[in-house]
């Protein structure tokens, strides 16, 4: 019996001891100025790349299409260059901004391209809205109105947020404005699920026997899964920083988190979602093809 109780006691601190480890090397690397900086960086090299991808895109369809003005397709490509530029560009200079006081203007230049990320996908949205209700002969004249009504809502109470900020930084204000994030990325991904997914049940009734149709189902497919689970996960991990100060993500010594967070809720959505959209429209006879007003 002894025996049995001492292999049970060396196996808890066998397990004790390599979670001990195990924290200590999380530990270790947040502390590091070395590993902040290579983390950053390579952070600033990954969304610089996507940038890049987008400007580079938005190019193509100007150089196939350049009689048509500002379609949905250019304006998606061009806020996706300028809101992974501006991470980029964040993550290049994150120990100055660390430094800026007060510190209200941290949380704009950090909150402020998560704001245009949400506009650049709300965008995808309302293409694929445009397209369901064209389809079944339902009027589209509200939608557009709709977007710029909800963006400019979105705005301007997080506009609100920051000048209480910047009045007076409240702990409770602080953990509103994590929140009201929270509740933006929910409700962009209940209208990829909504608008997406009616989109694809409706192309599913259509015969499939093309190429083409099937290209279209599936890309319908994928990006609407990857948005829903992008800004769902945004949704979850910034609940956890509004409440969890260990899993605070406007602080320099989080790298790890850091990484983490934005691989998942923006690097890997947007290098996914560019590449499932590669496909340059044709020149002629484009049908479904919206110049924004």
């Amino acid at each position: 019996m002894e025996e049995g109780s001492s292999g049970v006691e060396m196996a808890g601190a066998v397990i004790a001891f390599e979670l001990k480890e195990a924290s200590s090397w999380w530990q270790d690397i947040n502390e590091s100025p070395v590993w902040q900086d290579r983390i950053f960086h390579v952070l600033a090299a990954l969304y610089g790349l996507v940038a890049a991808v987008a400007l580079i895109q938005l190019i193509r369809i100007q150089l196939r299409v350049p009689e048509y003005g500002w379609t949905t397709q250019k304006v998606f490509h061009f806020l996706n260059f300028l809101v992974n530029g501006a991470r980029c560009l964040l993550f290049v200079f994150r120990r100055n901004i660390e430094s800026i006081h007060p510190s209200i203007f941290q949380h704009i230049l950090l909150d402020s391209p998560s704001l245009a990320f949400f506009t650049t996908y709300a965008l995808l949205v309302l293409f694929w809205a445009e397209i369901y209700y064209q389809a079944r002969a339902i009027s589209t004249d509200g939608l557009r109105p709709s977007f710029f009504t909800i963006n400019a809502v979105v705005y301007a109470i997080q506009i609100a947020m920051w000048l209480v900020l910047a009045w007076k930084t409240v702990p409770i204000a602080v953990i509103l404005s994590k929140m009201f994030f929270a509740g933006v990325s929910l409700f962009a991904a209940l209208g990829f699920l909504l608008y997406g997914g009616r989109l694809f049940l409706m192309l599913r009734r259509f015969p499939v026997e093309s190429k083409g149709r099937r290209k279209k189902l599936q890309e319908v497919g994928y990006v609407t899964t990857i948005c829903f689970l992008c800004f769902l996960v945004r949704c979850i991990m910034i609940c956890f920083n509004a409440f969890d100060k260990a899993a605070d993500l406007d602080v320099l010594d989080h790298p790890v988190l850091n990484f983490i967070y934005y691989l998942l809720v923006e690097i890997l959505p947007s290098t996914l979602v560019l590449f499932i959209l590669r496909k340059l429209p044709p020149k002629r006879g484009i049908t479904q093809y919206h110049p924004i007003r």
